[in-house]
Protein backbone atom coordinates (compact mmCIF):
# COMPACT_ATOMS: atom_id res chain seq x y z
CA UNK A 1 0.00 0.00 0.00
CA UNK A 2 1.64 3.29 -1.03
CA UNK A 3 2.02 6.23 1.29
CA UNK A 4 -0.32 8.99 0.10
CA UNK A 5 -0.12 11.81 2.64
CA UNK A 6 2.70 11.69 5.21
CA UNK A 7 5.60 9.34 5.83
CA UNK A 8 7.95 9.07 8.81
CA UNK A 9 11.72 8.96 8.53
CA UNK A 10 11.64 5.36 9.78
CA UNK A 11 9.17 4.31 7.10
CA UNK A 12 11.20 6.12 4.44
CA UNK A 13 14.30 4.16 5.44
CA UNK A 14 12.35 0.92 5.02
CA UNK A 15 11.21 1.68 1.47
CA UNK A 16 12.74 -0.07 -1.51
CA UNK A 17 13.84 2.34 -4.26
CA UNK A 18 11.74 5.42 -3.45
CA UNK A 19 12.08 8.56 -5.55
CA UNK A 20 13.09 11.14 -2.94
CA UNK A 21 12.91 14.82 -3.88
CA UNK A 22 14.29 17.76 -1.91
CA UNK A 23 12.05 20.80 -2.47
CA UNK A 24 13.72 23.19 0.00
CA UNK A 25 13.24 26.84 -0.93
CA UNK A 26 13.24 30.37 0.44
CA UNK A 27 11.07 33.07 -1.13
CA UNK A 28 13.50 35.76 0.02
CA UNK A 29 16.62 33.89 -1.16
CA UNK A 30 15.70 31.69 -4.09
CA UNK A 31 19.08 29.92 -4.19
CA UNK A 32 19.06 28.98 -0.48
CA UNK A 33 17.35 25.63 -0.96
CA UNK A 34 19.79 24.53 -3.62
CA UNK A 35 22.73 25.54 -1.45
CA UNK A 36 21.31 23.56 1.46
CA UNK A 37 20.87 20.54 -0.82
CA UNK A 38 24.49 20.77 -1.95
CA UNK A 39 25.65 20.98 1.67
CA UNK A 40 23.84 17.77 2.61
CA UNK A 41 20.65 15.92 1.69
CA UNK A 42 18.93 12.59 2.18
CA UNK A 43 21.04 9.98 0.37
CA UNK A 44 19.73 9.42 -3.14
CA UNK A 45 17.53 12.52 -3.13
CA UNK A 46 17.21 14.77 -6.16
CA UNK A 47 16.58 18.51 -5.98
CA UNK A 48 13.77 20.41 -7.71
CA UNK A 49 13.75 24.20 -7.70
CA UNK A 50 10.39 25.88 -7.20
CA UNK A 51 10.93 28.60 -9.81
CA UNK A 52 12.82 26.61 -12.44
CA UNK A 53 11.26 23.16 -12.22
CA UNK A 54 7.84 23.47 -10.60
CA UNK A 55 6.37 26.65 -12.09
CA UNK A 56 5.23 27.85 -15.50
CA UNK A 57 5.08 31.20 -17.26
CA UNK A 58 3.87 34.03 -15.08
CA UNK A 59 2.12 35.68 -18.01
CA UNK A 60 -0.79 34.10 -19.86
CA UNK A 61 -1.05 34.26 -23.69
CA UNK A 62 -3.45 37.20 -23.33
CA UNK A 63 -0.91 39.12 -21.23
CA UNK A 64 -2.67 38.58 -17.90
CA UNK A 65 -0.54 37.93 -14.82
CA UNK A 66 -0.96 34.34 -13.57
CA UNK A 67 0.61 34.80 -10.14
CA UNK A 68 4.12 34.44 -8.73
CA UNK A 69 4.20 30.63 -8.90
CA UNK A 70 1.77 29.47 -11.59
CA UNK A 71 1.48 25.81 -12.43
CA UNK A 72 3.66 24.57 -15.28
CA UNK A 73 2.09 22.82 -18.24
CA UNK A 74 1.48 19.13 -17.71
CA UNK A 75 3.87 18.48 -20.61
CA UNK A 76 6.70 20.42 -18.95
CA UNK A 77 6.19 18.69 -15.61
CA UNK A 78 6.03 15.31 -17.34
CA UNK A 79 9.50 15.97 -18.80
CA UNK A 80 10.87 16.86 -15.36
CA UNK A 81 9.46 13.72 -13.73
CA UNK A 82 10.63 11.46 -16.54
CA UNK A 83 14.13 12.88 -16.14
CA UNK A 84 14.10 11.88 -12.47
CA UNK A 85 13.09 8.31 -13.26
CA UNK A 86 9.46 8.26 -12.20
CA UNK A 87 7.47 5.13 -12.98
CA UNK A 88 3.79 4.39 -12.43
CA UNK A 89 4.31 2.29 -9.30
CA UNK A 90 7.25 4.15 -7.74
CA UNK A 91 6.75 5.75 -4.33
CA UNK A 92 7.68 9.44 -4.29
CA UNK A 93 8.72 11.14 -1.05
CA UNK A 94 9.03 14.93 -1.00
CA UNK A 95 10.66 16.97 1.75
CA UNK A 96 11.97 20.43 2.54
CA UNK A 97 13.56 22.23 5.48
CA UNK A 98 10.73 24.71 6.07
CA UNK A 99 8.04 22.53 7.64
CA UNK A 100 6.66 21.05 4.44
CA UNK A 101 5.06 23.82 2.32
CA UNK A 102 7.25 23.28 -0.75
CA UNK A 103 7.13 19.52 -0.38
CA UNK A 104 3.34 19.75 -0.10
CA UNK A 105 3.24 21.72 -3.34
CA UNK A 106 5.03 18.84 -5.11
CA UNK A 107 2.74 16.34 -3.35
CA UNK A 108 -0.25 18.17 -4.78
CA UNK A 109 1.32 18.54 -8.25
CA UNK A 110 2.00 14.82 -8.53
CA UNK A 111 -1.61 14.09 -7.68
CA UNK A 112 -2.58 16.69 -10.30
CA UNK A 113 -0.55 14.54 -12.71
CA UNK A 114 -2.42 11.40 -11.64
CA UNK A 115 0.38 9.92 -9.51
CA UNK A 116 -1.04 9.24 -6.04
CA UNK A 117 1.89 7.26 -4.60
CA UNK A 118 3.42 10.39 -3.11
CA UNK A 119 3.93 11.46 0.49
CA UNK A 120 5.61 14.27 2.41
CA UNK A 121 8.28 13.49 4.99
CA UNK A 122 6.75 14.27 8.38
CA UNK A 123 9.30 16.23 10.37
CA UNK A 124 13.03 16.46 9.87
CA UNK A 125 15.24 13.71 8.49
CA UNK A 126 17.15 12.11 11.35
CA UNK A 127 19.65 10.03 9.40
CA UNK A 128 22.91 10.54 7.60
CA UNK A 129 23.29 13.13 4.86
CA UNK A 130 24.99 12.94 1.49
CA UNK A 131 26.61 15.53 -0.76
CA UNK A 132 26.54 13.24 -3.80
CA UNK A 133 24.28 14.06 -6.72
CA UNK A 134 22.48 10.88 -7.76
CA UNK A 135 22.19 9.70 -11.35
CA UNK A 136 18.72 8.99 -12.67
CA UNK A 137 17.64 6.59 -15.39
CA UNK A 138 15.11 8.47 -17.51
CA UNK A 139 11.75 6.86 -18.15
CA UNK A 140 8.76 7.22 -20.48
CA UNK A 141 6.31 7.68 -17.59
CA UNK A 142 2.92 9.00 -18.69
CA UNK A 143 0.66 11.13 -16.49
CA UNK A 144 -2.85 10.05 -15.62
CA UNK A 145 -6.08 11.82 -14.81
CA UNK A 146 -5.83 14.39 -11.99
CA UNK A 147 -7.14 13.31 -8.62
CA UNK A 148 -7.27 16.94 -7.41
CA UNK A 149 -9.08 19.99 -8.73
CA UNK A 150 -8.32 23.64 -9.42
CA UNK A 151 -10.25 26.75 -10.29
CA UNK A 152 -9.18 30.06 -11.78
CA UNK A 153 -9.83 33.67 -10.77
CA UNK A 154 -12.89 34.04 -12.98
CA UNK A 155 -14.48 30.91 -11.57
CA UNK A 156 -13.68 31.93 -8.00
CA UNK A 157 -15.14 35.40 -8.51
CA UNK A 158 -18.39 33.79 -9.62
CA UNK A 159 -18.46 31.50 -6.58
CA UNK A 160 -17.61 33.93 -3.77
CA UNK A 161 -20.04 33.37 -0.95
CA UNK A 162 -20.85 29.85 -2.16
CA UNK A 163 -17.54 28.21 -1.24
CA UNK A 164 -15.44 28.22 1.92
CA UNK A 165 -12.26 30.07 0.98
CA UNK A 166 -9.21 29.36 3.18
CA UNK A 167 -6.08 31.56 3.07
CA UNK A 168 -2.84 29.92 4.27
CA UNK A 169 -0.78 33.11 4.74
CA UNK A 170 0.38 34.51 8.07
CA UNK A 171 -2.33 36.43 9.93
CA UNK A 172 -0.73 39.86 9.50
CA UNK A 173 -0.59 39.42 5.73
CA UNK A 174 -4.15 38.12 5.65
CA UNK A 175 -5.36 41.17 7.57
CA UNK A 176 -3.46 43.49 5.22
CA UNK A 177 -1.18 44.94 7.89
CA UNK A 178 1.94 44.05 5.90
CA UNK A 179 2.58 42.84 2.36
CA UNK A 180 6.21 42.03 1.53
CA UNK A 181 5.65 40.28 -1.80
CA UNK A 182 2.57 41.44 -3.67
CA UNK A 183 1.40 44.85 -4.95
CA UNK A 184 -1.67 45.11 -2.72
CA UNK A 185 -2.37 44.14 0.89
CA UNK A 186 -5.41 42.32 2.20
CA UNK A 187 -7.34 39.19 1.28
CA UNK A 188 -10.09 37.90 -0.98
CA UNK A 189 -13.49 38.83 0.47
CA UNK A 190 -15.09 36.06 2.50
CA UNK A 191 -11.84 34.16 3.12
CA UNK A 192 -10.97 32.60 6.45
CA UNK A 193 -7.38 32.45 7.67
CA UNK A 194 -5.56 29.19 8.46
CA UNK A 195 -1.81 29.84 8.62
CA UNK A 196 -0.17 26.73 7.23
CA UNK A 197 2.21 26.47 10.19
CA UNK A 198 -0.82 25.89 12.42
CA UNK A 199 -0.85 22.36 10.98
CA UNK A 200 2.39 21.59 12.82
CA UNK A 201 3.12 20.79 16.43
CA UNK A 202 5.99 22.16 18.49
CA UNK A 203 8.17 19.29 17.27
CA UNK A 204 7.82 20.36 13.64
CA UNK A 205 5.69 17.35 12.74
CA UNK A 206 2.09 17.48 11.58
CA UNK A 207 -0.45 17.40 14.38
CA UNK A 208 -2.28 14.09 14.87
CA UNK A 209 -4.90 13.39 12.22
CA UNK A 210 -7.77 13.57 14.75
CA UNK A 211 -6.65 17.01 15.93
CA UNK A 212 -6.31 18.30 12.38
CA UNK A 213 -9.74 16.95 11.56
CA UNK A 214 -11.35 18.74 14.50
CA UNK A 215 -9.62 22.02 13.70
CA UNK A 216 -10.53 21.97 10.01
CA UNK A 217 -14.09 20.84 10.64
CA UNK A 218 -14.55 23.87 12.89
CA UNK A 219 -13.09 26.10 10.17
CA UNK A 220 -14.97 24.84 7.12
CA UNK A 221 -18.36 23.85 8.59
CA UNK A 222 -20.91 23.39 7.14
CA UNK A 223 -19.04 22.94 3.85
CA UNK A 224 -17.70 19.60 2.55
CA UNK A 225 -14.10 19.43 1.34
CA UNK A 226 -15.17 19.62 -2.32
CA UNK A 227 -16.64 23.07 -1.61
CA UNK A 228 -13.48 24.36 0.12
CA UNK A 229 -11.05 26.45 -1.94
CA UNK A 230 -7.48 26.75 -0.68
CA UNK A 231 -5.26 29.72 -1.53
CA UNK A 232 -2.31 31.67 -0.15
CA UNK A 233 0.08 34.18 -1.69
CA UNK A 234 1.02 32.22 -4.80
CA UNK A 235 -0.52 28.76 -4.57
CA UNK A 236 2.33 27.10 -2.66
CA UNK A 237 1.65 27.10 1.08
CA UNK A 238 -2.06 26.51 0.37
CA UNK A 239 -1.01 22.95 -0.52
CA UNK A 240 0.03 22.46 3.11
CA UNK A 241 -3.61 22.94 4.13
CA UNK A 242 -4.71 20.62 1.32
CA UNK A 243 -2.30 17.98 2.63
CA UNK A 244 -3.42 18.46 6.24
CA UNK A 245 -7.08 18.03 5.31
CA UNK A 246 -6.34 14.93 3.27
CA UNK A 247 -4.26 13.43 6.07
CA UNK A 248 -7.12 14.18 8.49
CA UNK A 249 -9.45 12.10 6.34
CA UNK A 250 -11.54 15.04 5.19
CA UNK A 251 -10.94 14.48 1.48
CA UNK A 252 -9.62 16.73 -1.24
CA UNK A 253 -10.38 20.42 -1.36
CA UNK A 254 -9.75 22.67 -4.37
CA UNK A 255 -6.66 24.77 -5.12
CA UNK A 256 -6.75 28.29 -6.53
CA UNK A 257 -3.21 28.28 -7.99
CA UNK A 258 -2.95 32.00 -8.77
CA UNK A 259 -3.93 32.92 -5.22
CA UNK A 260 -3.54 36.44 -3.81
CA UNK A 261 -0.65 37.37 -6.13
CA UNK A 262 -2.85 36.87 -9.18
CA UNK A 263 -6.07 38.09 -7.58
CA UNK A 264 -4.72 41.46 -6.45
CA UNK A 265 -3.02 42.15 -9.80
CA UNK A 266 -6.40 43.08 -11.30
CA UNK A 267 -7.84 46.21 -9.62
CA UNK A 268 -11.34 45.28 -10.75
CA UNK A 269 -11.40 42.34 -8.33
CA UNK A 270 -12.65 43.05 -4.80
CA UNK A 271 -10.39 42.90 -1.78
CA UNK A 272 -10.87 43.08 1.98
CA UNK A 273 -8.78 44.01 4.99
CA UNK A 274 -8.95 43.35 8.69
Amino acid sequence: MPFQTLISAADLRALRDPLVIDCSFDLADTDAGERAYAAGHIPGAFYLHLDRDLCGNKTAPDGAFRGRHPLPSREALTAVLRRLGLTADRQVVAYDRQGGPYAARLWWMLRWMGHDAVAVLDGAWDGELSTDTPTAVATEWCPGEPSVATLDARMLLGRLGRVRLVDARAAERFRGEVEPLDPAAGHIPGASNRFFKDNLGADGRFKPAAQLRAEFEALIAPFAARDVVQQCGSGVTACHNLLAMAHAGLGDSVLYPGSWSEWCSDPSRPLARG
